[in-house]
């Protein structure tokens, strides 16, 4: 009886805890998995309210930018070649750059980019796609924007919401960082520990929450909402569930099957079982929302999966198989509308003229 009531102050406690998660928000979940042989692969999904019109473009090095934030943007050439998952063709969402440094942009409501007086801007748009032109490693990009030398601006998007957003970015040796803006602070998570993230609330609150679930063991109960400090701690566990290297019994649908390949497998397994089914909504917040796609990259290897809600397959992308000179056209796979792609698509994509990034009117 007494371990009936201990479960159940456990479950009232969390379900206490869980509660501060239920803000307006976009439903996304990322989470780095490292194994051995230097294998680093990092899966999110990209759950939102409506279909974001998403692409897959293949941006070359020496690419001119500028951060389409008023007269004192930054401006830049790009170091690195990437592929980006697109936005309402206004922004990159999420992408990997040839070096498998990877970014990843999810909601976060408690947002606040502060002021742009006394710095350059730079779009929202642009974050995520900035940090891959510019960087090969984590620390590289940490050393660098901790400076602030810019301030992140947002706009409102095309379904009426401001970008209220927070940057997750992994490279090749596992290592990982979180970039939030609190109170119009800048505020920086950087460790390899950090390997899990999701919404609301803060992260500095989402790892506390997720120190209360691993005390209880995912093994002996698990959150199952859909909810972000929920979606934190299944993925926290199921993350680090996998085996570093292939366990006996393992079964290989090929004899040439590479470890990699199970492994990234394994990864958008754990994407698929964070996400949300298309339709479901949740009363009082109605932005938590379902699955519309899932990315899957594999750092070691630089290959990008890309895996539609409404597609029946995986596919994806080497990014040995694209050219990233300098001087080579931009080149675009299309996914919206309907498109169903299957395996190595690389050879898929076309030059096409670069969408526009969304420009922010800063005064």
């Amino acid at each position: 009886m007494t371990r009936i009531f201990s479960m159940l102050s456990t479950i009232t406690c969390a379900a206490a805890l869980a509660a501060t998660s239920l803000s307006p928000a976009a439903a996304c979940t990322r989470a780095v998995y490292m194994g051995t042989a230097d294998t680093v692969i990092t899966g999110r999904s990209m759950d939102w309210a409506e279909d974001m019109h998403t692409n897959l473009w293949a941006f070359p090095r020496g690419v001119e930018r500028d951060g389409a934030a008023g007269a004192n943007t930054p401006k830049w050439t790009a170091k690195y070649g990437s592929v980006v998952a697109s936005g309402y063709e206004l922004g990159s969402a999420d992408g990997m750059n040839e070096k498998g440094l990877v970014a990843n942009l999810l909601f976060l409501a408690e947002s606040d980019y502060g002021t742009t007086e006394g710095k350059p801007a730079l779009s929202m748009a642009l974050w995520a796609q900035y940090v891959l032109d510019n960087f090969a490693t984590v620390g590289e990009a940490v050393a660098e924007l901790e400076k602030e030398p810019f301030r992140v601006v947002t706009a409102e998007l095309p379904n009426g919401k401001t970008a209220q957003l927070h940057l997750a970015i992994s490279d090749a040796s596992g290592d990982s960082a979180i970039f939030e803006y609190i109170a119009g602070k800048l505020v920086i998570h950087h460790g390899k520990e950090y390997r899990v993230l999701t919404n609301s609330p803060t992260y500095d609150q989402q790892l506390a929450l997720n120190a209360y679930w691993k005390e209880i063991g995912g093994l002996t109960f698990m959150p199952g909402t859909n909810r972000a400090a929920d979606r934190f701690a299944r993925a926290s566990f199921l993350i680090e569930a996998i085996p570093t290297d292939v366990a006996p019994g393992y079964i290989k649908a090929v004899p040439d099957q590479s470890y990699q390949n199970q492994a990234a497998a394994s990864v958008l397994s754990v994407m698929r079982s964070v996400s949300v089914p298309l339709g479901i909504t949740t009363p009082g917040a109605p932005n938590i929302s379902s699955t519309i796609w899932r990315t899957v990259a594999d750092q070691k290897n630089k290959v990008y999966f890309f895996d539609s809600a409404t597609s029946p397959n995986t596919f994806w992308v080497p990014l040995a198989d694209l050219e990233f000179s300098e001087g080579t056209p931009v080149k675009k796979l299309t996914v919206a509308g309907g498109a169903v792609h299957a395996g190595n698509v690389a050879k898929e994509f076309v030059p096409a003229e670069p969408f526009t990034f969304m420009a922010v009117d800063v005064k």
